[in-house]
């Protein structure tokens, strides 16, 4: 999809309700509202803060049942400037609907006017109030915010008075142990009309450390009315269970346990659905997958996606057979072909 901002891309005629699973209940997604209904199995969404959400790896999981996709976090001000390269992220042609798109920023001129075009073709908008990458905070984006409470609301609420479509949040438990603002900020959010929240339980000075803190994403979901979505530490169908008896919350969103494992989508709500586990992929699904998420990277990038999709590859064949060898040779591969080649030799060692 060319995304053309300031003008309409395509209406969503036939798109009018979008129907997934948030939690123990269906969740029925309408242009301009959500509202959480009742009965089944459980949501799974998918997207991970900043560079490991990549909306090229969502075709790939899309056929695992993730119950909602994200796009790349793209930055508001960029969209302001009419920024190519972040036109191109946020590129969803061909994905399985309802597609959140991920934005960022602290001006709250440039959030309104990226949320006012964006609800044009998005299904719905995510402020990223959560990400503690130093190239985003230091201009006082992502987490930064949970030290402004007042800018936050204030971002907030010039998304959701610019947006045609449901809009939602995700932040941390706070900037760090002495600013622990979540609760805070989750009743900010649903004073403004925020429509669900995501709540990451480490605080921007922990990054990826230690054990999320499921309390505190037990306490936020205790004092706000709106959907919550718990997001740290989940990796497994257990863990996605223990996720949701320990906190309560709504849904859970899968980000690091989904790399190199989009299988863990299908996995989660079959054993949340029948308390059984599936059997692994077999190795030839996992080659398939492999390769199909190293075309559609090419295809999006060009070559330089074959450096970028080291790390996918490798957490991919993670815990394999002579999978460290393997990762040693495939760093000095440049080209798809040889990357494809060697991978087929590798796999048939298995």
């Amino acid at each position: 999809m060319a995304i053309e901002f300031g003008s309409r891309r395509e209406t969503f005629e036939n798109y009018k309700v979008y129907e997934t699973m948030l939690a123990g209940r269906p969740f029925k997604v309408e242009m301009g509202k959500m509202c959480g209904l009742s009965n089944a199995s459980a949501l799974i969404r998918y997207g991970e803060t900043c560079v490991m959400c990549n909306v090229v790896m969502s075709p790939k999981c899309k056929r695992y049942n993730p119950g909602m996709v994200c796009t790349e976090m793209a930055s508001s001000k960029a969209m302001f400037y009419n920024d190519n390269k972040t036109k191109r992220l946020l590129n969803t042609e061909g994905e399985k609907r309802p597609i959140s798109f991920q934005i960022f920023g602290s001006d709250e001129e440039a959030m309104g006017y990226a949320a006012k075009n964006i609800s044009e073709f998005a299904d719905i908008i995510d402020i990223n109030m959560g990400c503690p990458a130093p190239k985003v905070v230091k201009n006082g984006d992502g987490s930064k915010l949970l030290l402004d409470l007042e800018k936050a609301k204030k971002i907030m609420q010039s998304v959701v008075g610019n947006s045609s479509v449901p809009v939602t949040v995700k932040i941390r438990k706070g900037w760090d142990n002495d600013h622990i603002v979540a609760v805070d900020v989750a009743k900010i959010a649903q004073e403004v009309g925020i429509s669900a929240i995501t709540i990451h339980g480490r605080t921007r000075s922990e990054f990826y450390t230690g054990n999320a803190d499921w309390e505190i994403i037990k306490q936020v979901k205790q004092n706000v009315d709106i959907p919550v979505i718990g997001n740290g530490d989940v990796i497994d169908e257990e863990t996605a269970l223990k996720m949701f008896q320990d906190t309560g919350v709504d849904g859970i969103m899968i980000g690091r346990g989904a790399l190199g494992n989009p299988w863990i989508f299908r996995e989660i709500e079959y054993f949340l659905k029948t308390g059984k586990k599936l059997e692994p992929p077999i190795k030839e699904e996992r080659l398939q997958t492999i390769k199909q998420h190293i075309e559609l990277a090419v295809q999006e990038k060009g070559d330089i996606a074959i450096k970028e999709l080291r790390k996918h590859i490798s957490w991919y064949t993670k815990n394999l057979k002579n999978s460290s060898e393997f990762r040693k040779n495939m760093n000095q591969i440049e080209s798809k072909e040889e990357l494809i080649n060697q991978l087929e030799e590798y796999f048939k060692t298995l």
